[in-house]
């Protein structure tokens, strides 16, 4: 199952909409038999969540966290993870690069998932992100 979780305030979130985009992208991906969270949350909340977890001290605009079972767990192989999204800098980044609130969000989505599934663009020589841009092509981003 997919779920899209809305923390913040400062703009309307429609869920199901987030939430059917989300499974085109893990077909495109190859991962339409597993499941991901979408989490919306404002710049201070992703400026704690990068400090806390990167050592990164400023808000971003994406974060993935895959899911990785505790000792005592099964691994749940069906769970990618959580994708959290910076309303905030989605909105201010689609203005500098020109693109609707919709596309930012759905090229962060798209960069969010190829991330839970293991792909790394800051260790792969280009890889990820020659991915990403088929990707987006397909999807009609």
């Amino acid at each position: 199952m997919i779920v899209v979780i809305n923390r913040q305030r400062a703009r309307k979130i429609d869920s199901k909409e987030w939430l059917k985009f989300t499974e085109h992208a893990l077909r495109a991906i190859g991962r339409a038999h597993q499941t991901a969270s979408i989490v919306f949350v404002s710049d201070a909340e992703i400026k704690k969540l990068n400090r806390q977890f990167r050592g990164k001290n400023y808000a971003t605009d994406v974060l993935s966290f895959p899911t990785k079972a505790e000792d005592f767990e099964t691994d749940n192989q069906s769970q990618l993870g959580e994708v959290v999204i910076s309303v905030e800098r989605a909105a201010a980044q689609a203005r500098e690069n020109g693109l609707t609130f919709l596309n930012e969000v759905q090229q962060l989505i798209l960069h969010g998932l190829l991330h839970l599934s293991g792909h790394d663009h800051e260790a792969d020589d280009g890889e990820m992100s020659r991915l990403e841009l088929r990707l987006r092509k397909k999807l009609g981003i």
